[in-house]
């Protein structure tokens, strides 16, 4: 039987949500947990990876089972184990060939900014100078659609295609931050970090609104900006199809 985990974490401890050699991971942590739990080796298959430092809201794994898993009790007895900084939501039976990562329809990301600093939520991005929100908005509009992202993405990464399908992205002032949203069927590897450089270029008006068109034609990473830091970026939404 396979199952479906749902879960948040805070992503400032952890080297990223997959497993590597001598770092702390979140797929480590959730690994061990369960299989002592469950008393077998477990090996989670995410929805996707997640850069060190990297948050989410809300997060996805699947793992296979011989037995039927008491949900409730099994949701409770990892919150009392695991890390403080991760937390279970709700652990469901799914069908067999429901996969987290391909079953996906689609991804939401959020950043934050904050033009002062907060000590009591560090996990925002400080931009002392003021934005202009409005155009940020307006170069948002060119980011629609299917289109190939290679200039926005890390080099040398094992995709099969630079094409994502961006469904919305649109910036927000609320309080004392401003928030990017933005959502698609696939991200690339620093995508939406990279996007938001960009923009913030735009929007202190060190480059035109219509010249983010012309650096996704490019193709070529060097003519985005640079790259906000991680601790802003939460993954906060994955959508599946109903019948999963």
């Amino acid at each position: 039987m396979r199952y479906f985990l749902e879960f948040s974490f805070n992503g400032s401890r952890y080297h990223g949500w997959q497993k590597q050699p001598n770092v702390n991971t979140v797929q480590e942590e959730l690994n061990k947990c369960l299989s002592i739990l469950l008393e077998f080796d477990i090996n989670l298959m995410g929805a996707g990876r997640t850069d060190s430092g990297v948050h989410a809201n809300q997060m996805f794994a699947h793992f296979d089972c011989e037995r039927i898993i008491d949900s409730k009790n099994i949701v409770h007895k990892m919150n009392s184990f695991i890390p403080k900084d991760i937390l279970i939501h709700s652990v469901f039976q799914v069908k067999e060939d429901s996969h987290a990562r391909f079953s996906a329809i689609s991804r939401t990301y959020k950043y934050y900014i904050s033009s002062s600093k907060d000590v009591f939520n560090p996990n925002v991005h400080l931009v002392h100078k003021n934005l202009d929100v409005d155009k940020m908005n307006k170069a948002c509009q060119y980011l629609i659609g299917n289109k190939d992202f290679t200039s926005f993405s890390k080099v040398n990464t094992d995709t099969y295609t630079n094409n994502c399908l961006i469904t919305s992205a649109s910036w927000e002032n609320k309080g004392d931050y401003t928030i990017f949203t933005i959502s698609a069927n696939r991200f690339l590897r620093n995508m939406v970090r990279s996007l938001v450089g960009t923009l913030i270029d735009i929007g202190l008006g060190t480059i035109e609104i219509n010249e983010i068109n012309s650096i996704i034609e490019k193709k070529d990473r060097c003519s985005a900006g640079v790259s906000v830091p991680a601790k802003g970026l939460f993954l906060y939404k994955i959508t599946y199809p109903e019948n999963i």
